[in-house]
């Protein structure tokens, strides 16, 4: 595919909502179907507060530990308890010869049972063979030890397709997979700065973004995640972690001089508001103050930007959705009111403006 083609699938993808992943074919990509969040099951949620995301970071120098050794710290971290544990970009390395695996090469094989003994997620990057071509890829195992999504590196540096031999090729879709806690997706270091990547997670939905990667990435990622209003979760090979909240502020660094352990909790629940919308200021402020009339022992605004007019939602008590409240009240989180007013700006021009950007390329 095309990068050209990859943006117009990103910009028709931007048009639909709540699009979902239905399940992974037999080469290793999902398809797409409707689909909502999926709630996790009720014994695993009873007595929590908002959809709490338990997320692990383990980063490490390239080449820097075994197998076994990587394997050991990824054991002890499930056994604490997590939903998601990530590791780096091409931890194991990507060189010219000795680092290319299948996609159930060691790694995987070695993960994999990991992953449903502690039934945790684990998103694990590889040097990937696929078939006659190469791929930096980040592939997700589910709680029961399955590949459920394979992301392959949309946007690779250049040296890995100008100075590796066998070059890495590009990707063509967005790393994106429905897990029983929300929405969850995947970019990996290099697709930092490319705007279409991160928009093209928004547009499907994700909640949490993981970022295995080279480097630290910093400010790109804050604007992301402030743009989006999604998490972003990174494990890297400086070795450190950096998390991002729904709002663009750090919540979270963290760097070792070995191997750099991170955790963190995160409320899926939590949704950005505009105190302004699409039919005016004075209809969502009255939506708004009748939430809070009827629901102020369930939800509260737990933060205010005054800058940006916006404000953040959360759940009070267990048994509660902030984000599923606001709905039923009429309120429009910040990133589907981007979507929706640009449609209706699009529609009232007669074309997307976003194509123009399509064409001069």
């Amino acid at each position: 595919m095309r990068r050209r083609e990859f943006l117009k699938g990103t910009l028709e993808a931007g048009a639909l909502t709540g699009l979902g992943i239905a399940g992974l074919g037999g080469d290793g990509r999902e398809s797409k179907a409707a689909a909502s969040p999926s709630p996790m099951a009720p014994e695993e949620t009873a007595g929590q507060i908002g959809r709490p995301v338990r997320v692990v970071s383990i980063g490490l120098k390239n080449q820097s530990k075994s197998l076994e050794e990587v394997a050991k710290v990824v054991d002890s971290e499930g056994a604490r308890g997590s939903d998601v544990i990530a590791l780096p970009e091409a931890w194991r390395g990507q060189k010219d010869q000795g680092t290319e695996e299948i996609l159930m090469g060691p790694t995987i094989t070695a993960m994999a049972p990991l992953a449903k003994k502690h039934q945790t997620y684990i998103v694990c990057p590889i040097d990937r063979k696929d078939g006659d071509e190469r791929r930096n890829t980040a592939v997700l195992l589910d709680r029961g030890g399955k590949v459920v999504t394979v992301y392959n590196k949309v946007f690779p540096w250049t040296p890995e397709f100008l100075r590796l031999t066998p070059p890495v090729n590009p990707g063509e879709e967005v790393g994106i997979h429905q897990a029983d806690f929300g929405r969850l997706g995947m970019a990996i270091c290099f697709d930092i700065d490319f705007p279409e990547v991160w928009r093209g997670l928004a547009d499907q939905g994700a909640e949490l973004v993981i970022w295995p990667s080279a480097y630290s990435g910093g400010n790109a990622l804050k604007a992301h995640a402030l743009q989006h209003h999604y998490y972003i979760v990174t494990a890297t090979q400086a070795p450190d972690c950096t998390v991002y909240d729904i709002t663009g502020e750090e919540l979270l660094h963290q760097k070792s001089a070995d191997i750099n352990v991170s955790r963190i909790t995160l409320d899926l629940d939590r949704g950005v508001y505009d105190r302004d919308a699409v039919d005016g200021r004075e209809k969502c402020t009255a939506r708004r103050e009748k939430l809070f009339r009827e629901h102020g022992d369930d939800v509260v605004e737990e933060k205010y930007m005054e800058r940006e007019d916006w404000f953040v939602l959360r759940a009070k008590r267990p048994g509660v959705s902030a984000r599923e409240l606001a709905r039923n009240y009429g309120l429009v989180e910040k990133a589907e009111l981007v979507r929706r007013a640009r449609k209706i700006i699009d529609d009232r021009r007669g074309w997307a403006f976003a194509q123009k950007g399509i064409q001069a390329s």
